[in-house]
């Protein structure tokens, strides 16, 4: 559908040298040649499928340079569309092949064999057209007289009438003949922007203004514009005469683009994507970057608009310093965002991260396994290279290089590389990845620190005893606050979501003077044990030192809860127990405590803000405190610490740590089940 004359008008300007553009009336393509050339234009589009670059045996048309000039297609007098005309110039290259001297006796008794001289030079002119979102290809062909056919010189050139465009779009041209003898032409030509959609800023204020009159009618639409994927709309109006939109500076993003049409049927719409170069706009766009791990095996990099990064795997050591490049790498040229990627590894390991860069810039880095697998470990990687024969040569990754086994290096690698070779064939170290030439292993190094600084550790212990002794005679309450309490915490496994949850709130206690013991750190014994008698075990060593038993109340929690109250002795027959579900397990033994009044001092209740509201958890269980989190954590950890807790002031840092570090989880745990505050979205009571 053309585009209205006032639109043009208002986009060209009201310069008569613009408005004179030469009119083209009719929706049909054609093709001129200039003289001496004679060309054809084949009906309808064709594909875009260059072949490859051959070395021609004779001459060949080749283009040399592309000219476009901006003209109006009219379907009628006043409706006209914004059009590029394309000229391409040509020249030959190489020349005719003189015949053989045995092959030019007899020549002319031959009437099929004629001089190359007398024939013509033909070629297809490829011309390609890129204006997003529509792309074109058309096919031209050219066929030049032989007598004009010099090696290097021009011959003329073709003139196509032409490519439709929206006001203010970045079109892209290129072209080629076939046969091919080079790479193509490509020309980058912007189109008249719109005059009356100004962009401006003001502080953390920017401004679309919109200088229409006030009569127009038009819809306005604010989208994402994904290159891998469809677009994603953001914000749309029905609008009528001037108008200006604030927007905050945060909301900017490369791929945040514009679109205005008339309100009229069948209207053109023209779109701008003004923020592509906006310094602010990329500074926005890695903050809201997400590297997500997808179990078991896959990732994914999350964010508003296509991203051109590598991801690579490195290795963090726990004492700081750069997380370390490792081989294999991840897909390193154009990751795809929003879209599940496979990890390369067959064990994983909370020291090994991902990172993103962009334009060799780092931007994002994640140890996807961070809460899962607790913290860093002081373990070695070992980088294993496989030759002929079974040789293979082994070097430990440090922060000064990959350092030899069995080397006279001053590092500590060197200094324990036979101890090291004996724990890789025992079996000690664990395989995280492999290929025909290379393989990763990390290994332990706990029992080693620990065996060379033995007798530092008991002097220091010694030293450290006789001081806490002594300061025992003046702060009484200082014992408490030294000793770590023991905290067992029990859930229900209803999801993978809801256990990085839990995963998350250990890992965070755990920086406390806390020893947490929680089923998703301990699935092996679990497995091997059984639920009941894991849970067994460990309650009866938490409470016998003093500590105290978290139950952790969520929906699933609160259904299993109600059916032993229900029906205690059914409910054990029948409820079905997952090998890993300690809470289901649990509840034989929880639930006599409650019954029988020994639970006081003993247990302590959480749920999570957004997941569950305190009306929901049952009465039996309120005889002990129970708290809401994170809203409620100073209490909650000075309830868990007990008598040795510190002062309101440190113990409010402490919850605003376990916060940062609990909020994110529970952010994405709470948008994968919807929105609370969105439409439609409700509390997860459980009830």
């Amino acid at each position: 559908m053309p585009v209205p004359w006032f639109l043009l008008s208002l986009a060209l300007g009201r310069s008569p040298m613009v408005l004179s553009l030469e009119k083209l009336m009719g929706p049909q393509d054609t093709a001129r040649c200039s003289p001496g050339l004679s060309c054809h234009l084949w009906d309808g589009d064709v594909l875009c499928l260059p072949g490859s670059i051959v070395s021609a045996p004779g001459p060949v048309l080749v283009p040399t340079r592309l000219q476009t000039e901006l003209v109006l297609r009219c379907y009628q007098e006043t409706d006209c569309d914004l059009c590029v005309r394309v000229a391409i110039h040509l020249a030959v290259h190489g020349h005719w092949e003189e015949p053989k001297d045995e092959d030019k006796f007899g020549r002319a008794a031959d009437p099929e064999l004629e001089e190359p001289r007398n024939a013509f030079l033909q070629a297809q002119v490829v011309l390609s057209f890129q204006a997003y979102p529509t792309a074109r290809c058309v096919l031209l062909e050219v066929q030049v007289p032989a007598a004009l056919v010099q090696p290097g010189q021009s011959v003329g050139s073709v003139v196509f009438d032409c490519f439709e465009a929206a006001l203010g779009a970045e079109v892209r041209i290129w072209s080629y003949t076939q046969p091919r003898y080079q790479k193509e032409l490509n020309f980058t030509q912007q189109l008249p922007a719109l005059p009356w959609l100004n962009v401006s800023a003001d502080g953390d204020d920017v401004y679309l203004v919109l200088d229409v009159s006030e009569e127009q009618r038009f819809g306005l639409s604010l989208y994402w514009n994904q290159i891998q994927g469809p677009t994603k709309p953001w914000w749309h109006r029905n609008l009528t005469g001037p108008q200006t939109i604030t927007l905050n500076h945060t909301d900017l993003f490369p791929c945040l683009c514009i679109q205005v049409w008339p309100l009229e049927p069948d209207s053109v719409r023209t779109s701008v994507c003004p923020f592509r170069e906006d310094p602010r706009a990329h500074r926005n766009l890695w903050r809201a970057a997400r590297l997500q791990l997808l179990p078991p095996r896959g990732w994914r990099l999350d964010a508003p608009c296509s991203l051109l990064a590598e991801a690579t795997l490195c290795w963090q050591a726990p004492g700081g310093g750069p997380c370390q490049s490792l081989v294999p790498p991840l897909y390193q040229a154009n990751v795809t965002v929003n879209k599940t990627l496979e990890l390369p590894l067959l064990n994983a390991h909370p020291n090994l991260c991902v990172q993103v860069s962009s334009w060799e810039k780092l931007q994002l880095q994640e140890c996807l396994w961070a809460d899962s697998l607790r913290a860093l470990k002081d373990d070695l990687l070992l980088v294993e290279t496989r030759g002929l024969q079974d040789n293979r040569s082994l070097c430990a990754l440090e922060p000064s290089g990959c350092t030899p086994l069995l080397s006279k290096a001053s590092t500590r690698a060197a200094r324990l590389g036979e101890q090291l070779l004996q724990d890789l064939q025992s079996g000690q170290c664990l395989q995280l990845w492999e290929d025909e030439l290379r393989a990763l292993w990390a290994c332990p190094m706990d029992k080693y620190v620990h065996q060379r600084w033995a007798l530092v550790w008991l002097a220091c212990l010694l030293l450290a005893s006789v001081l806490f002794l002594l300061f025992l005679f003046r702060k009484d309450h200082v014992k408490a606050a030294a000793t770590a309490r023991a905290a067992l915490l029990l859930y229900s496994a209803e999801d993978s979501g809801f256990e990085r949850l839990v995963g998350a709130l250990a890992s965070a206690l755990c920086q406390l003077p806390l020893q947490v013991t929680v089923d998703l750190w301990s699935r092996r014994e679990l497995s091997a044990q059984g639920p009941l008698a894991w849970f067994h075990a460990q309650r009866r060593q938490t409470l016998q030192e003093g500590g105290v038993v978290v139950l952790l109340f969520s929906p699933g929690a609160v259904a299993l809860c109600h059916e032993w109250l229900q029906d205690a002795a059914s409910a054990s027959a029948s409820a079905p127990h997952g090998p890993h579900d300690a809470f289901a397990a649990s509840l034989s033994c929880v639930l006599p405590d409650f019954l029988q009044g020994r639970a006081p001092g003993r247990y302590v209740g959480a749920y999570f803000d957004g997941l569950l509201h305190s009306g929901a958890v049952p009465a039996l269980f309120r005889s002990v405190p129970v708290f809401s989190l994170p809203s409620q954590l100073p209490d909650f950890l000075g309830t868990l610490q007990g008598p040795g807790a510190p002062g309101p002031g440190r113990l409010g840092e402490r919850a605003k740590q376990v916060s940062r570090a609990l909020q994110p989880t529970l952010d994405q745990l709470l948008q994968a089940l919807g929105d609370p505050g969105g439409p439609g979205g409700g509390t997860r009571d459980g009830t």
